[in-house]
């Protein structure tokens, strides 16, 4: 089946085992993940990479799941956070998508959150790291 969209272009072979080329080959399959082509992931990256606040990055989490299918999770590390590595930020599993892309949205968080540590603080309050008790 060959979408009807512009798509991502495939890794080189033996590079990734994203899982594209089966992914394409079954009809019931998610392809939203491949419409992210490399300008737009470049695109995506540096908005990731300027948040403006927490609720700005659970805006961009949001909108991540809705059009590519990418569910991402950003909390505090099961061990104690000293800095933005204590930071957890994982995404699901998904077929089609690169380890390269996976590893550079992770990226791109952590130095928006270096950017912005205020982020970081208000991620971990969330979280309920700061209560009083």
């Amino acid at each position: 089946m060959t979408p009807s969209f512009q798509n991502r272009q495939s890794c080189p072979p033996g590079a990734c085992i994203c899982g594209r080329d089966g992914l394409l080959d079954n009809p019931d399959a998610d392809l939203r993940f491949l419409r992210l082509t490399r300008p737009e992931e470049k695109r995506l990256l540096e908005r990731l990479e300027n948040i403006d606040s927490l609720s700005d990055l659970e805006r961009l989490q949001q909108r991540m799941h809705e059009q590519l299918g990418i569910r991402l999770q950003v909390a505090p590390g099961r061990n104690e956070v000293r800095s933005m590595r204590g930071i957890a930020v994982d995404i699901d599993p998904l077929p089609g998508l690169c380890r390269k892309t996976r590893q550079a949205i992770q990226a791109a968080i952590r130095r928006g959150l270096e950017k912005r540590p205020e982020i970081a603080y208000r991620l971990l309050d969330a979280h309920d790291l700061f209560r009083e008790g």
